[in-house]
C-alpha cells in the first residue's frame, strides 16, 4: 500500500508537469483593492472612457467597487491634453473626441497623489468585410451556429487584432484575439468559436473588429488562451502583461475599431 508520504512525493512533479501544458502563464490574483484601469480610444468620433474600479477576490461574487475623484488625462504627439470627466461612479468620459491612425495616445490618470501612466499607437484600420453565420459542425445539436468574419490583411504590414461578439445585445465570454503571423496580404476567414452563448436562426449577432497594437494584442492573446473574458464587461482574475505603469491590472488601448450586424439564418 502506498503511503501518504509517497503522494506527498509525487505532487510536486505532477504539479511541474501540467505547467508545461500551458502556452503563456499568468500570475493569478487573488487580493483584492488593486486599481483596474480599462481604457479605450477609438478612431469613432463621439464619447471616449476611461473606467476605473478597484479588483476583488476572484473567489468572490463580482461586484467591483468605482474609483472616484481621480484625475483622468490623455494626451497625444501633437500637444492635445484631453481632460477626462467622471459622468458617473468610475467612469470617467470626454464627449468629442477621435483618435486617429498612427496617433500616439498617453493616459495619465492620478489616484491620491499617485499616478499611473500607459500608451498606446492607434493601427491602422483594415476592413472587415463580411460577418456569416454557419451550422456549429462540432454541435451536437444540428440546429446551432458559429460565427464566422471575413477581412483583407494588408501585405508588408504587421497586424493584430482584436473581436467582440455580441448575441442579441449580450457579450460572449470568450475572448478573440489574432494576428498576421501567417496571413500577411492574405483574405483571412476567422472563426469566432465559443461556448457561452448557444446562437440559433433569428438571433441578432454583432461583431466588433478591432485593429489593435502589439502591446494590447498580447494582452488579450494572453487572456485568451487562459480562456478568460478580461476587463470588458467582467474583471479578469490574472495578471496578463499591459502597458500601465507602475504595475496594475488593466489595459489601455488605442484602436480602430468597426461594427457589423447580422440577423442569423
Amino acid at each position: 500500500m502506498k503511503t501518504p508520504l509517497f503522494y506527498l512525493m509525487l505532487l510536486p512533479l505532477m504539479l511541474v508537469i501540467s505547467a508545461c501544458d500551458k502556452v503563456i502563464d499568468v500570475q493569478l490574483v487573488n487580493d483584492s483593492d488593486k486599481l483596474v484601469i480599462e481604457g479605450n480610444i477609438t478612431n469613432v468620433s463621439g464619447t471616449q472612457t476611461i473606467k476605473l474600479n478597484t479588483n476583488v477576490a476572484f473567489t468572490n461574487t463580482n461586484t467591483y467597487p468605482p474609483v472616484t475623484g481621480a484625475q483622468v488625462k490623455v494626451n497625444d504627439q501633437y500637444g492635445n491634453v484631453y481632460t477626462f470627466q467622471e459622468s458617473s461612479p468610475g467612469i470617467y468620459t470626454i464627449p468629442t473626441m477621435a483618435g486617429i491612425s498612427g496617433g500616439v495616445y498617453k493616459l495619465h490618470v492620478t489616484i491620491k497623489g499617485k499616478t499611473y501612466d500607459a500608451g498606446s499607437t492607434m493601427p491602422a484600420q483594415v476592413a472587415l468585410d463580411n460577418v456569416r453565420a454557419f451550422k456549429d459542425n462540432f454541435s451536437t445539436d444540428d440546429n446551432k451556429r458559429k460565427i464566422t468574419v471575413y477581412y483583407h490583411d494588408p501585405k508588408g504590414v504587421v497586424n493584430q487584432y482584436n473581436f467582440l461578439l455580441y448575441v442579441n445585445g449580450v457579450q460572449v465570454k470568450r475572448v478573440f484575439a489574432n494576428n498576421d503571423d501567417f496571413t500577411d496580404g492574405n483574405k483571412v476567414t476567422f472563426d469566432l468559436a465559443q461556448d457561452d452563448i448557444s446562437i440559433y436562426a433569428g438571433d441578432k449577432v454583432t461583431v466588433e473588429m478591432q485593429s489593435v497594437d502589439k502591446t494590447i494584442y498580447t494582452y488579450w492573446f494572453t487572456l485568451m488562451q487562459q480562456g478568460y473574458k478580461g476587463p470588458i464587461g467582467g474583471v479578469t482574475p490574472s495578471n496578463p502583461p499591459n502597458n500601465i505603469t507602475p504595475e496594475t491590472l488593466g489595459y489601455f488601448s488605442a484602436h480602430t475599431t468597426q461594427i457589423k450586424t447580422i440577423t442569423v439564418n
